[in-house]
């Protein structure tokens, strides 16, 4: 088992920056793949950013250039960096962290609110 714990979500106006932070509950060398989705009211929860454990990263399309994702194996924590926010980014966020065994856990989720 692995428990995730998000921290860093708020309220911030739009072009305002924001960074989560997701601890893990045991060493992040035994899991492989750690990242963030994002769920707006009414919408689909959509993958936003992952990261292996190589250090590879992927970004849906519409957080390219806006938002970078890092990871902290001496802390067992992965970052969300989020800058140039907007409205749409708007919706609930949630960590994820998938194992080399396939097993994928969630955190609880942390609210993202962006004002126009």
């Amino acid at each position: 088992q692995v428990q995730l714990v998000e921290s860093g979500g708020g309220l911030v106006q739009a072009g305002g920056s924001l960074r989560l932070s997701c601890a893990a509950s045991r060493s992040t060398f035994s899991i492989n793949v750690m990242g963030w989705h994002r769920q707006a009211p009414g919408k689909q929860r959509e993958l936003v950013a992952g990261i292996d454990s190589g250090g590879s990263t992927n970004y849906v399309d519409s957080v390219k250039g806006r938002f970078t994702i890092s990871r902290d194996n001496a802390k067992n924590t992965v970052y969300l960096q989020m800058t140039s926010l907007q409205p749409e980014d708007t919706a609930v966020y949630y960590c994820y962290a998938e194992t080399f065994f396939r097993n994928r856990y969630w955190g609880q989720g942390t609210q993202v609110t962006v004002s126009s």
